[in-house]
């Protein structure tokens, strides 16, 4: 029985004004999504420069249902239908039924509330059960629900306190129909590869401990791990067929991640137990880290201890072998294996780390239960960590975040009514050209209409990646870091330039020119290209054999867009074969640039600041 019993009514009903209490500020957090609408601040990386313009465009192929070999004409001359994912997603759903900006807010809300109810009932149920342990229960829940997830991994991190509450119920014998329901929707609203593989094969390993440990084997437990594994596959049937039975090569193919000495190891492990990761959000640094420290000292020098003690050092050590686990996946001895199985190569399993903020949450308030038990100071510590924790997460509010470090607004961002003006200027129909865009996110193109050479995904054919490289290879050359970024990675299907390094957003007030820009314009040319859309004036633009076409500019744009229109035929730069000793890429060869001097992998972009204050110069169109 859970701790809310008729025999305790005076802690049931602390508990449901705390839970009442909770859900008010997580009303309250929400709010700036529901009351500004498109002028909400929200995520760039990952989020307005790829995901909410990818549904769109889907959605606008006709091809959300498409068969396994549709492709999307709008990106890439025909992106694999494959690149967008599963169509069986609740996120697809809500970006049908409402526009962009409300689906992203719904689905917010959403996730947090099945976290919040998901942790509660974890803690309730199974591991913080004392009647007068309410605080922790509904303010840890509610700290977990306000964690600044990756939003279109939806409940892939926050829907995991709901899913183990499911199968511990069943685990123990204790199984309801509910149970297993959840269990069955919950891959409706996550992702596989983004979350839930890593938990399934954790709960395979807990049901093998207990085999082993039991010598008896747990069949519901198995069965239901084996039922929402099948959910999951049939789900990402794609996923299956593309990684798996796919024989093309894609842009994975040429994935080089495992390039760290052991130092850089251990220093990234150490990073990632402190810091954590953008992805797998936990904003544990400043307020949980030093609980669990605190809690460590005091249950380390315990002889006895009791369950909670136990759990509490088995989660810490799971913690930190989930960091050690994500930096040493990028460790060079594992490179011949990675280049030996293609699946090591294509598969992150570096995101068992997706696993912490279960974990972290989990062993906060196991810690938390153990400090209360120190007194009244113990108590007034307890209510301290948890009031602490929950206004922290309002420092990491989108809205306050990203308004604070000057990003733009939805709206600004997707500049709707500049792009109309470029479209109506352009004046025909815009699936008969291409663009691309230099010092702008290509989506931003995408979610207007136009069909882009550039993208971002890292899943697309590999001999696309090749052909596209001719056009920057010139400027690949000049700037050693782009090369590596694009030829051992390549998501970011840009026209990269030297001058502008890994900077993809410059803001109209930004002073900056391209002075040097070096592109084959005639293979842009033979793959339809047409027109670029470029965030800078090009000072040598007639040089690539592009033309000055209009200057765009709108009070509701965070840009100004430089349109410059491709000559007939455009033109060729000679590509020389040799940088120094690193061998490029030959116009036509159809063999990926390759430099096995490079070090790293850097899979974020770089978002540095933007230019100061003042008017750019234009030319006339």
């Amino acid at each position: 029985m859970h701790a809310l019993t008729k025999a305790d009514p005076v802690n049931r009903a602390f508990e449901k004004r705390a839970l009442l209490a909770a859900l008010a500020v997580m009303a309250v957090y929400l709010s700036p999504l529901f009351l500004l609408g498109e002028d909400a601040h929200l995520r760039v990386h990952d989020n307005l420069d790829s995901n909410i313009a990818w549904y769109k465009v889907l959605h606008a192929s006709g091809e959300w249902f498409g068969k396994p070999g549709a492709v999307i004409p709008q990106v890439m001359g025909g992106l694999p239908r494959a690149a967008y994912g599963t169509e069986f997603s609740g996120l697809l759903l809500l970006h049908k039924l409402f526009p962009s900006m409300t689906a992203y807010a719904v689905s917010q809300a959403a996730s947090r509330l099945f976290a919040f109810v998901g942790m509660y009932l974890l803690l309730r149920d199974h591991l913080v059960r004392e009647p007068d342990a309410w605080p922790i229960r509904a303010f840890v829940s509610l700290a977990f629900a306000l964690t600044p997830f990756w939003p279109s991994g939806m409940l892939s991190t926050l829907g995991q306190p709901l899913a183990l509450w499911a199968f511990l119920s069943i685990r123990d014998g204790r199984a309801r129909p509910r149970h297993w329901l959840t269990l069955a929707l919950l891959p409706f609203y996550a992702s596989f590869v983004l979350g839930f593989f890593f938990f399934l094969v954790a709960m395979g390993l807990l049901w093998l401990r207990d085999a082993i440990a039991k010598k008896k084997a747990n069949g519901p437990f198995l069965a239901a791990i084996a039922m929402m594994t099948g959910v999951f596959l049939l789900i990402e049937y794609r996923l299956l067929l593309s990684l798996v039975l796919s024989g093309e090569p894609t842009s994975r193919n040429e994935f080089v991640s495992s390039r760290l000495g052991l130092w850089r190891c251990v220093r990234l492990a150490v990073k990632n137990f402190v810091l954590g990761h953008h992805h797998a959000a936990t904003i544990h640094t400043f307020v949980i880290l030093p609980v669990l420290l605190l809690v460590f000292y005091l249950v380390i020098g315990e002889r006895r201890r009791g369950d909670t003690e136990r759990r509490f050092l088995s989660l810490l050590a799971l913690n930190a072998g989930l960091s050690v686990w994500y930096a040493f996946w990028f460790h060079r001895g594992w490179q011949p294996l990675k280049e030996a199985v293609s699946l090591f190569n294509t598969f992150n399993f570096a995101r068992f780390h997706f696993l912490r903020p279960l974990v972290i949450y989990v062993g906060f308030a196991l810690g938390l239960a153990v400090l209360r038990r120190y007194g009244r100071a113990g108590r007034a510590f307890v209510s301290l960590a948890l009031a602490a924790q929950v206004l922290l997460s309002f420092a990491f509010n989108e809205e306050v975040l990203f308004k604070r470090l000057g990003e733009p607004t939805f709206r600004q961002f997707y500049a709707e009514r500049q792009f109309s003006a470029i479209r109506d200027r352009i004046g025909l129909p815009q699936e008969t050209y291409r663009v691309a865009s230099i010092g702008l996110h290509p989506v931003i193109a995408q979610y207007n209409g136009f069909y882009t050479l550039d993208t971002y995904n890292n899943f697309y054919p590999l001999s696309y990646k090749h052909r596209f490289r001719q056009i920057i290879a010139k400027e690949l050359d000049k700037n050693r870091k782009l090369k590596e970024y694009f030829d051992t990675w390549g998501g970011r299907c840009y026209i990269f330039v030297a001058e502008l390094g890994k900077k993809y957003d410059y803001r109209k007030t930004s002073t900056k020119r391209i002075r040097n820009l070096e592109l084959d314009t005639k293979v842009f040319w033979e793959m339809g290209g047409r027109y670029l859309f470029s965030a800078l004036p090009i000072d040598n633009a007639a040089d690539n054999g592009l033309k000055p076409f209009g200057v765009f500019d709108d009070a509701e744009s965070a840009w100004r867009v430089y349109v410059y229109e491709v000559m007939q035929g455009g033109k060729s730069l000679e590509q020389t074969g040799v940088d120094g000793h690193h061998p490029v890429l030959q116009r036509g060869s159809g063999v990926a640039g390759d430099d096995p001097e490079a070090v790293g992998n850097p899979r974020r972009a770089d978002r540095g600041r933007f230019g100061g204050p003042g008017k750019q110069p234009t030319f006339r169109g």
